[in-house]
């Protein structure tokens, strides 16, 4: 999703977009909890950082009327996934068919790692 040119992002102190800090991650199985899909589950495509919106697979399809490039040409219809804010959406799992939210431990070795907190399952 490109961030329109005319809207004013924030900038950090080096003069860079601040990027929101989002608690998934693309590949990651969510579920929508809020809007007109609630409830259906999928996989996270796409991450916006910079806007704090993920791109869900077959969530939030919205209706593209494109208009003929040349006189020869016939226009057309497309339908296309639109983002969703990332709040919108928890981590879901697959085994206990059950959403939760994200949290992180660190290891014995040190390193860490993401686990939903309702079911204890690592990601």
């Amino acid at each position: 999703m490109m961030v329109k040119k005319w809207i004013k992002q924030p900038l950090n102190k080096n003069g860079n977009p601040v990027h929101i800090k989002v608690h998934v991650k693309k590949g990651d199985t969510v579920q929508v909890v809020a809007g007109k899909d609630k409830g259906k589950v999928s996989e996270i495509t796409e991450v916006f950082s910079k806007t704090g919106k993920v791109l869900v697979k077959d969530v939030n399809i919205q209706t593209k009327h494109m208009k003929p490039q040349s006189a020869e040409s016939a226009g057309q219809i497309l339908q296309r996934e639109a983002p969703v804010h990332h709040s919108n959406v928890m981590l879901y799992s697959k085994e206990k068919e059950v959403r939760s939210r994200v949290g992180v431990k660190v290891k014995d070795d040190g390193s860490k790692v993401r686990y939903l907190v309702k079911t204890g399952e690592e990601i």
